[in-house]
């Protein structure tokens, strides 16, 4: 089992715009992280997540570039199927989309414009047809949503079709990533509930003539240098039934030693995402490059 060290981008925004995204895209290339994950707020302070990694790919060769997570329900599956092509095309094959039903928040369920009723409907009937599309030079669709007659994107991904993963810890969200997904990368969780949770994503793809790769099971690992920030503990603890702290990593030891509790239950795509901005991204980046030094035991 390979261990892959990624880096993620959180809800809290970047300071100074594209300079500093720059550095940060920069110094994850340079020091061989494997992969870059840009998350969504259609009402944050974030960019667009697509936008970001377009930008990402044009200043890197090697770094896959994914999101942590896009939201599908509410998006037209043609048109965003065109655009994860030609992300994946123009990159040389590195596009790695992770997708989610968005989270359940007033605003950000108005953007979309979808009840959350709908939400799963909208992408189990979204998720198949996005993979046609990537596969087949002409597809033909008449679901509950979604109408085409012989339609093609025009532009296929190098990959045909593209891997797509998949968020969430509940038992309904397990069950999709088993059904639909070709990796399982959940946040906010420890190591024992993610071994927990693979076992009926696993069940689940076995019961629909499917198998998961076991490479791709990951874990995106929340950290702090000296604190769990106040924006993090305001209401998190409840929501998650647990205390923020078992996951948010205080420290470097403690982050080193959490990557090595969850290699040891067999996830080995790590994504590592910051709580708050550093002073210097490249400063940031070099020291968690000779903390992955400690894990290189891991990989073989």
């Amino acid at each position: 089992m390979k261990v892959r060290i990624g880096y993620g981008i959180g809800t809290q925004g970047l300071a100074d715009g594209g300079r500093r995204f720059a550095e940060l895209i920069d110094a994850l290339e340079r020091l061989g992280f494997d992969s870059i994950w840009c998350s969504e707020r259609a009402t944050g302070p974030i960019p667009d997540p697509l936008v970001s990694l377009a930008f990402a790919a044009g200043r890197t060769e090697r770094m896959k570039l994914g999101t942590s997570v896009q939201v599908l329900p509410g998006r037209n599956p043609l048109l965003l199927a065109k655009q994860w092509a030609s992300l994946d095309l123009l990159s040389g094959g590195r596009a790695l989309p992770a997708f989610g039903l968005g989270v359940v928040e007033p605003t950000e369920q108005q953007a979309f414009g979808v009840a959350r009723e709908e939400r799963a409907p909208w992408f189990d009937e979204a998720l198949p047809l996005m993979r046609r599309l990537w596969s087949e030079e002409r597809v033909t669709h008449h679901g509950a949503r979604f109408h085409y007659d012989d339609v093609s994107i025009g532009t296929l991904p190098v990959n045909r079709p593209i891997d797509v993963w998949l968020g969430g810890r509940a038992p309904g969200e397990l069950k999709r990533v088993g059904r639909l997904a070709d990796g399982w990368l959940p946040s906010f969780c420890t190591p024992a509930q993610v071994a927990e949770g693979r076992v009926l994503v696993e069940e689940t793809a076995a019961a629909h003539d499917r198998v998961i790769d076991p490479e791709h099971f990951g874990a995106m690992v929340f950290y702090a240098r000296t604190g769990v920030p106040e924006a993090y503990t305001r209401g998190v603890s409840d929501r998650l039934g647990f205390d923020i702290s078992d996951v948010i990593m205080v420290g470097r030891e403690r982050l080193a030693e959490r990557i090595e509790e969850f290699v040891a239950v067999g996830f080995s795509k790590i994504v590592l995402v910051p709580t708050e901005e550093a002073d210097s991204w490249e400063a940031e980046i070099e020291d968690l490059a000779s903390l992955i030094d400690l894990q290189a035991q891991l990989s073989s």
